[in-house]
């Protein structure tokens, strides 16, 4: 197998584990490392991006709770940055130490990304995408009378405040993502879906938004004409019939196999749906390309490209 452009996309479980402290994170990092370098030893450029829902939740309520006049909370799309920076930060020393370790000599450096989304999407007539802590009706209800912002009941467990998830357009920084791919260094970037910014004239402006980083990877991996995608999630495989009689593991998948499954509603629309579509959305484009939604733990089989769910046009 030659030299491939790979994109892979962390999901939360690489990150977080039941302890959200720094330490906890920084070391389930480390362990996420020492499966990436994998890809290097295989001969692969890659390019790594990452989730931080819970980062910015956590985030959002320190900032609330130290939130006074002389020190006012930070919007929504700095904490998205504030996250960028910390995520990458780790991943940055976490990668770094697994290359040294397995004889790799390869930099790795942690891009600040704006992902630029229309002012005219759907979403911003429509928040949907639940952020930050869990309220009770009677404190959503008091927020949303205050800041006007929006609160939804989420899964039996407490009120969140909701904003808008809009789909990515194009990558700011793609023109340096590409110039580091080519010189041979591991960019982070991405993370988080990106910092939301529409374009106005010739400036770009940061708006109270989250853009799920499976649709922002899935654009960065267009824009850079990579090879393949990877979308890590907690299981091996993408599953159809889940939890009935009949379930089935997807192996190898057509994208009119897969679009059928999408219409028949077997991906649940919070965690599998956004995967599932962003692979679609990437193949589609670039046919030529393959996108793979497997585990951490199943990464061999993804870089032999003979394991996880493999999406080919």
């Amino acid at each position: 197998m030659g030299k491939r452009k790979v994109v892979v996309a962390l999901g939360g479980n690489a990150i977080l584990t039941d302890d959200a402290s720094a330490k906890a994170q920084q070391q389930a990092l480390e362990n996420t490392a020492e499966y990436l370098v994998q890809f290097v030893e295989n001969g692969d450029d890659i390019v790594v991006s990452h989730g931080n829902g819970p980062q910015v939740g956590n985030l959002l309520l320190q900032q609330e709770a130290a939130n006074s006049k002389k020190n006012p909370a930070m919007p929504l799309d700095t904490c998205v940055a504030m996250t960028q920076g910390s995520i990458g930060y780790w991943l940055q020393m976490a990668l770094s130490k697994a290359l040294s370790k397995h004889g790799l000599k390869k930099e790795v450096a942690s891009i600040i990304t704006q992902v630029v989304v229309s002012e005219e999407d759907q979403a911003f007539k429509n928040p949907s995408k639940p952020i930050g802590p869990f309220l009770s009706e009677d404190e959503a209800k008091k927020e949303m009378e205050q800041t006007g912002a929006k609160f939804i009941e989420d899964a039996g467990r407490g009120w969140r405040k909701v904003v808008p998830s809009p789909k990515p357009i194009g990558i700011k920084e793609h023109n340096i993502i590409q110039t580091l791919v080519d010189n041979g260094i591991i960019p982070i970037t991405v993370g988080g879906g990106g910092i939301p910014v529409i374009q106005k004239n010739n400036d770009y402006i940061g708006v109270e938004a989250v853009i799920d980083k499976d649709f922002a990877s899935e654009t960065l991996a267009g824009t850079i004409q990579a090879d393949l995608l990877v979308i890590l999630t907690g299981v091996d495989n993408v599953m159809v019939n889940y939890q009935k009689p009949d379930e089935k593991k997807l192996a190898k998948v057509s994208l009119s196999e897969m679009k059928q499954y999408v219409e028949e509603k077997q991906f649940a629309a919070g965690s599998m749906l956004p995967k599932v579509e962003a692979a679609i959305k990437f193949v589609e484009k670039n046919p030529d390309a393959k996108a793979i939604i497997t585990s951490l733990e199943n990464i061999q089989a993804a870089i032999s490209e003979n394991g996880g769910t493999i999406i080919t046009a």
